[in-house]
């Protein structure tokens, strides 16, 4: 465990880096300042939450934690893709809670198990890392197929008049769309352990984990990352799909 005074040194990295925002006025002191405090207060709260939680290891007080995680990830990837969708809070919401729970019971079952599946050692930092990455994900794709239906209302609707399906239409919009949603963590699978060491398994590593068991977690991460992802997307965008037609198959812009 960092003691105060490592973690005052560390602080002197964001000191030096606000200076030199200061002294080539880059414009980055405020808000590098507000990061900085934001960052302290808001782990020192989690911390001690968390240190509450694995006490009382109750399900009911860890799903609820997971519960305020899923809202708070809803709402940032919501604002993200946009607000003007009907219903697009409760697609959202339902495609990145789908992805993080079929993740979430797959790996407790049959990759960890656990003595109990409610255990906060395991449900609440696997929990946030899926949905921390399937809400970068939705908001990828969420963002891009929103602004390719918007500005290719031609195309999709030249494909309807000669007698394509709405889902037929935006098949390959919608395609595109999960693939930049994934883009992300395919690339970081691509080069894990030989360009970077992922924070999971550098944060094991340094706190004195034997490298393979630190390895081997961080496979299966990278394994529930993937799958996660990419059913949150392939909900995400069959939703926002869906909104973009009528009763009678007619496009409609948001």
């Amino acid at each position: 465990m960092a003691s105060l005074w490592q973690l005052i040194w560390a602080l002197g990295l964001m000191a030096i880096a606000i200076g030199l925002s200061a002294w080539q006025r880059l414009g980055l002191t405020w808000d590098l300042t507000l990061a900085t405090g934001r960052t302290i207060l808001q782990l020192f709260v989690v911390g001690y939450v968390l240190a509450i939680v694995f006490e009382l290891k109750n399900p009911v007080v860890v799903l609820a934690m997971l519960g305020v995680m899923s809202v708070v990830a809803t709402i940032v990837a919501r604002n993200r893709i946009s607000r003007k969708i009907p219903r697009i809070t409760p697609i959202v919401a339902s495609s990145m809670l789908t992805g993080m729970l079929l993740t979430l019971i797959y790996t407790l079952l049959f990759v960890i198990q656990p003595p109990t599946w409610y255990d906060p050692q395991f449900l609440i930092p696997l929990g946030g890392i899926v949905l921390g990455n399937a809400m970068n994900a939705a908001a990828i794709a969420g963002e891009r197929l929103v602004s390719t239906l918007n500005s290719s209302q031609l195309e999709i609707e030249t494909h309807l008049s000669l007698g394509a399906t709405p889902q037929q239409a935006v098949a390959r919009y919608q395609r595109e769309a999960i693939k930049a949603g994934l883009i992300p963590t395919i690339n970081t699978m691509m080069v894990v352990g030989l360009v970077t060491l992922p924070g999971i398994m550098t944060g094991q590593l340094l706190s004195g984990v034997p490298p393979l068991v630190a390895t081997s977690y961080q496979m299966v991460i990278m394994f529930m990352l993937a799958f996660a992802t990419l059913v949150t997307t392939l909900l995400l965008t069959w939703g926002i799909c869906r909104q973009f037609f009528n009763t009678a198959g007619q496009l409609i812009l948001w």
